[in-house]
This record gives structure tokens, C-alpha cells and sequence, in this order.
């Protein structure tokens, strides 16, 4: 992508961010006012390929958004390489702010507020946003609304999890992720006000109340390791403030505000605020009972919630896999023809289109093709026009491309961990190599936890 050329109608323009996972480009089009952002992801050798699938993720997520605290979305794509353009917020994020800490607690309280007003709204249109932090929250004109910003680790009630079904370890801002966050559990509007928390304890005192974490054990720490109060820190800070603030950091989804609304009214109105120990407290708790809770059985706040977090999947997922390799048409249509049959029977099923870009043990993998194009999203590419055909809707199709040394165990993984109820793939002709050492379809019908379909071609 260079400046000056057009993707979907729109002109690039100077790159004015390059992120961890994604780049920034002014653009303009002759029928949309500006100013405008195109976002697309980092497709450099060696880059994470979850950086793709979170970019998927924001753009099923972003474009379904409304209001005042998102970007409004112009469109998106996907070739020659996924892009998302959306309105440029004209004032900056919450990230300047940390070079003069602590603040004032009026104004963070004031700061916190606005930013719980922008996650009410995300909330009541179904979105957590699982990625809360100062980069991530923009305000307009300098004091105007909050804007929430990159969705790619969002969860969206009504659409499929990519985050979570291709990947088992968690993904966030390690200060900032809440416990059960850290465990797998996505889709709780509670994580995104246990971030906020941890946002007003490093503004009101200066520090990161978990530190910068590296490992997961590090991670794991916060739910039982509960950090000093504000007060021991910064003597300014109000008890109501801290009341709130240790609120937010409760390890237990359970006892945290109820509702981002219900932070903002109390935040606004601190009268209002119930003090409990909480408010008082100048000393972390005792050895012994942070202990007791590190070895409690019962302590496991997340494994409770994680039922009432997610939604519950009623409609049956499909997995087709594709070996894009093969380029034989006739058992394209072949297997698109046996998944119609099948959705005719069970038209709610979601379908998730998979393919697997196998890795070396031995050698060194590259992330690019000979012509210089990141593999993974070539993959994605090619299963989307291979699905076209069907004309299925966004929410009922996804696509998936899974790195993996074996296919069979990589396809075998991918529908255990996500309770896969059918499995379609083609039957592979019979030569003296997969008689002796088996083969990728026969491996997927002997050891699948679910129905699986062979589709054969007949020998003409």
C-alpha cells in the first residue's frame, strides 16, 4: 500500500501510526467529508497472525456501532489487503496524561465518568470491549465525549468469537486485563470496569496497581494479590474515590458496580456513594488471607461467572474444511453442495470455513509468500471467494485459517475447543503414502467429537 493509490474509492494518504498489531493512513474520498483514518494490519514477515484476526474482529464489530463515543465507519474490505476507514476523531487520547502523574481526583473522577458513558453505550449495544485503556480512549475536540477506540479484542454478543476460538491464550493490556479475563472468560461487561479501576489507581496515585506483567503467572497474581490502597499512596485522594476504585478492582465479577451507567452516577455523585471498609483502608490485607485466597478451591470467581458471561449458542457451528491447495473444482462444488443440503436440514447453523497453513518443526517458518504476500491473509482470501457462493450472512460465516504442524490435529482442536457439532471435508484418493501413514480425513473421522461428513468424488 503506497500513498497516492485508491483502495474501495478511497485515496491514501501519509501514514500518521504504526501500532503493534495495525497502521494508520490519512485518506480522502470525493463523496465523504473528512478528515478520515484507513486502519489496516501489520502484514510484515514475523508478525502475530492474531493481529489479522483481531482486525477481522473490528471489522464485523465497528461498522455495527452507533453513536457518539465510536468512530463512525465509511466502509471496509478486504483486497488487495484488509482494510477499515473510519472518521478521524479530531482530539487526542488519554496517553498524554501520563507524563504529569499523579492527577488532580476530581478530575480523574471527571475523566473516569465520561469514559464509563462511552462503555454504557458499548454495553447496551451488546460490545465489551476487553482492551480499555488511555491509548484507547479519545475524546472529541479535547473535552468533548469520549470516543472508545480499536475494537479488535472486542467481544460482540451476536457475533462469533474469532479471538477465542483460534487462540487459548488470553489477549489484552496485561495491567489492565480483569481476572477472569485472564482465565479465557470474554464477554463480561465487568472486565471493562475492572480496567477502568485500574486506570483511576494509576492516575490518582501514579502507579500501575499489578505492575507491567509479563508471564501468565504474573498475570494470575491479581486474583488473590490485592494492591496497596490509593490512600497509602496519595494521601489527597478522597475515600469515596477509593471506595469506587477498590470496587472496580474486586477479584469477583460479582461485587464490582453493577453497571458502567451505575459508575458514572456514582462518580458524578460522590454523596451517593456507600462507604464500606473499603474507603478506610491504608494497608493491603494480611499474608494470611492472601494466602487463603491463593489456596482456596472456592476462590474462583471467574469459573463461577463464566456461564452468565457468554451468551449461550443455541444454533449448531459447521466446520468445512478447505484444502486450498488442491484446486480441484469439481471437489469445491462438492463440498459446497453437501454443506447446502446440510443448512437446508438446520438453517440457524453457523458455518465456520477453515483452513490450515501448515508449519515447519525443523526449519524456520515465513510469514510470506515468493511475491511477498503475508500467507495467512492470502489463505483468508481465497476461503472468502470460495464461500461467496453461498450468500450466507456475516453472523452465520467465518473464516479461519490455523497454523498448525498437523491439519488433522489442528481441525481436531479447533472443534473441540469450540463445540463443533459437524465436521464436512473431502475424502482424498487412496495412493501407497496414506494407506501406510494414514490420512488427514481419516484421522478427523476416527478421533472427532462430533458427526463428520467424507466427501468422496465418483470415479468417472
Amino acid at each position: 500500500m503506497k500513498q497516492g493509490e485508491v483502495i474501495g474509492g478511497f485515496t491514501l494518504g501519509p501514514v500518521v501510526h504504526r501500532g503493534g498489531m495495525a497502521v494508520l493512513r490519512e485518506v480522502t474520498h470525493p463523496d465523504i467529508p473528512g478528515p478520515l483514518l484507513m486502519k489496516s494490519p501489520l502484514l510484515a514477515e514475523g508478525e502475530d497472525p492474531a493481529a489479522i484476526v483481531s482486525f477481522e474482529m473490528e471489522q464485523m464489530i465497528l461498522p455495527r456501532l452507533s453513536g457518539p463515543h465510536v468512530p463512525r465507519c465509511h466502509g471496509f474490505g478486504h483486497e488487495p489487503t484488509p482494510w477499515l476507514v473510519m472518521e478521524r476523531i479530531d482530539g487526542g487520547s488519554l496517553l498524554p496524561l501520563l507524563k504529569r502523574l499523579p492527577r488532580a481526583p476530581e478530575e480523574v473522577a471527571a475523566i473516569a465518568a465520561s469514559a464509563a458513558d462511552a462503555l454504557d453505550s458499548l454495553h447496551r449495544q451488546g460490545v465489551v470491549h476487553l482492551d480499555v485503556k488511555p491509548s484507547n480512549i479519545l475524546r472529541r475536540g479535547g473535552e468533548g465525549a469520549v470516543v472508545m477506540i480499536d475494537f479488535g479484542l472486542s467481544r460482540a454478543a451476536l457475533l462469533p468469537d474469532l479471538m477465542e476460538e483460534e487462540f487459548r491464550l488470553p489477549y489484552g493490556t496485561a495491567p489492565y486485563m480483569a481476572p477472569e479475563q485472564v482465565m479465557g472468560v470474554r464477554g463480561d461487561p465487568a472486565s471493562d470496569l475492572f480496567a477502568l479501576g485500574v486506570l483511576m489507581y494509576f492516575f490518582v496515585t501514579g502507579r500501575r496497581p499489578f505492575g507491567d506483567p509479563q508471564r501468565l503467572v504474573e498475570l494470575k497474581r491479581r486474583l488473590w494479590w490485592d494492591p496497596p490502597p490509593p490512600r497509602a499512596i496519595e494521601p489527597d485522594c478522597p475515600p469515596w474515590l477509593q471506595e469506587v476504585i477498590l470496587r472496580c478492582l474486586e477479584p469477583d465479577p460479582g461485587k464490582r458496580p453493577p453497571s458502567a451507567a451505575q459508575l458514572a452516577f456514582e462518580l458524578r455523585n460522590p454523596g451517593t456513594i456507600q462507604l464500606t471498609r473499603r474507603a478506610e483502608k491504608l494497608k493491603r490485607d494480611k499474608w494470611t488471607a492472601r494466602l487463603q485466597r491463593r489456596f482456596n478451591p472456592d476462590f474462583q470467581p471467574q469459573l463461577r461467572r463464566k456461564a452468565a458471561a457468554l451468551p449461550q449458542r443455541d444454533a449448531p457451528i459447521v466446520v468445512i474444511a478447505i484444502d486450498l491447495e488442491d484446486g480441484n473444482p469439481r471437489m469445491a462444488g462438492a463440498l459446497r453442495d453437501t454443506l447446502a443440503r446440510l443448512l437446508s436440514m438446520r438453517p440457524d447453523a453457523r458455518v465456520a470455513c477453515v483452513n490450515v497453513l501448515r508449519t515447519n518443526v525443523l526449519r524456520p517458518d515465513t510469514t510470506l509468500d515468493a511475491e511477498g504476500r503475508n500467507k495467512h491473509v492470502q489463505r483468508l482470501m481465497e476461503l472468502r471467494h470460495w464461500s461467496a457462493p453461498l450468500g450466507l450472512p456475516e453472523h452465520r460465516l467465518t473464516h479461519h485459517v490455523l497454523e498448525a504442524v498437523s491439519a488433522g490435529g489442528a481441525i481436531l482442536d479447533y472443534a473441540r475447543q469450540n463445540l463443533v457439532d459437524h465436521i464436512i471435508l473431502g475424502a482424498k484418493a487412496g495412493g501407497l503414502t496414506q494407506r501406510v501413514l494414514g490420512s488427514v480425513p481419516a484421522e478427523v473421522a476416527r478421533d472427532a467429537p462430533c458427526s463428520v461428513t467424507l466427501v468422496r468424488l465418483r470415479e468417472f
